[in-house]
């Protein structure tokens, strides 16, 4: 608004000047100015004279009026009526995103040129993409510790001068943006979402955890049949469970650490994976099926169906809309199984189940809701990260009582 309101008083002025330099033989000077024009104006105004208003003849509104009469020959009052016009569609008119847009295209490519954003300079411009230098001796090459990160010129200039328009944007009060579909991360040490990073670390520590203490539990703590195979019916299916665990979470700290379209495709890839299998324990281990026949007329629809949605965000369209909705169905049903089950039977540890479906409940709506990152660095996706971690410790606590009640029940059967 305030920026409007100069685009007001400074285009009012031009006008009176052309008014003034018309000659004394103009039939038709101008009159009746009554300008109270208060356009509002929601985006920031940056490269463009904020000195300008629209002036057109006979515009009347809710917003004021304004009354003229021009001759042909004052040509040069169309020119500055013309650019007056232009200039306020681009002050107040045009949408957030497209001057958005335009700046950071623009402040990129004056970047890519003199390697600096305002006064931060980085040393990426001096190098090819190889990082072999520019303008120096091979010696000067950069180290491959940086250049895996795939950081170049590009990349670094994209990332400055989105935080160069941030920091503008918060000058005046406004909220963060996306960038390329990505909210603004402050980078550490060239991780672009640390806490993310971290929190997918911590998964995937507490996977591991898991997996191992399951499997101590399985082959050395509890009995075993005589053909040295355990009790418990989907040993196999949890240990396959846990390595899919630990590569899906490996691959999110991977991504969250740089994000490039190979890091991209192997995050959702992975995730999809373990959501498939995960739907799929849920309803062997809740439905009862042990025939090994039928775990497989189960289980083959489900992962014919993930591995042809891999294929597609692989091969052929990487659908962001599509993932969700595949991702967010899947979830739902696993939990909405556990929690029926936990609801009808009488297992011990059936309360661990009722904290993981509500738990995951919650994860999920944060994944959906999303909302800019906290300080630069936590965001909807980081609090989901952080909620699994307990989640995750509670998961397999609840197989480890699984394990020891059916084996308990079997061997009751067998006595």
């Amino acid at each position: 608004m305030a920026q409007c309101r100069l685009v007001l008083l400074f285009a009012s002025v031009l006008w009176i000047v052309v008014v003034v330099n018309a000659s004394a033989g103009d039939a038709d000077p101008v009159y009746n100015h009554i300008v109270q024009v208060m356009q509002p104006c929601n985006v920031m105004n940056r490269g463009v004279l904020q000195g300008m208003m629209i002036i057109l003849s006979g515009v009347e509104g809710p917003y004021g009026e304004l009354t003229c009469s021009i001759s042909p020959e004052n040509y040069h009052v169309y020119v500055v009526l013309i650019f007056i016009t232009i200039s306020w569609f681009y002050s107040c008119v045009m949408p957030c995103g497209i001057r958005n847009f335009l700046f950071a295209r623009a402040c990129v490519e004056q970047c890519e040129k003199t390697g600096c954003v305002g006064d931060n300079c980085f040393q990426h411009c001096k190098f090819s993409s190889d990082g072999v230098p520019i303008d120096g001796p091979w010696f000067l090459q950069e180290p491959l510790y940086q250049r895996w990160k795939q950081w170049d010129c590009h990349t670094d200039c994209r990332y400055h001068c989105m935080f160069d328009r941030e920091e503008e944007r918060e000058k005046l009060g406004y909220k963060p943006i996306k960038y390329h579909g990505k909210w603004p991360f402050q980078r550490v040490y060239g991780i672009q979402e640390p806490v993310s990073v971290a929190l997918s670390a911590i998964n995937l520590a507490m996977q591991f955890h898991g997996w191992v203490s399951f499997f101590i539990l399985v082959n050395y703590k509890l009995p075993l049949r005589p053909n040295r195979r355990t009790y418990y019916e989907y040993t196999g299916l949890l240990h396959l469970y846990g390595l899919l665990a630990m590569n899906s979470w490996l691959w999110s700290a991977v991504f969250h650490t740089r994000d490039v379209e190979l890091t991209e495709k192997l995050d959702y890839s992975s995730a999809v994976a373990l959501l498939g299998f995960s739907l799929i324990v849920a309803i062997l281990r809740a439905f009862k099926v042990r025939d090994e026949a039928a775990r497989v007329m189960v289980a083959a629809p489900l992962i014919a169906f993930v591995t042809t949605h891999i294929l597609y965000l692989n091969f052929y369209k990487l659908d962001y809309g599509l993932n969700m909705k595949v991702c967010i169905g899947m979830g739902l049903a696993q939990l909405l199984i556990w929690a029926v089950w936990a609801r009808v039977t009488r297992h011990p540890s059936r309360w661990k189940l009722w904290v993981v479906a509500a738990g995951g409940g919650l994860a999920m709506l944060l994944d959906i809701y999303d909302f800019p990152p906290y300080l630069k660095f936590v965001d909807a996706h980081a609090l989901w990260h952080a909620i699994t971690i307990p989640l995750t410790f509670l998961w397999w606590s609840f197989i480890r009582d699984d394990a020891e009640f059916r084996t308990s029940s079997l061997l009751k059967k067998t006595k």
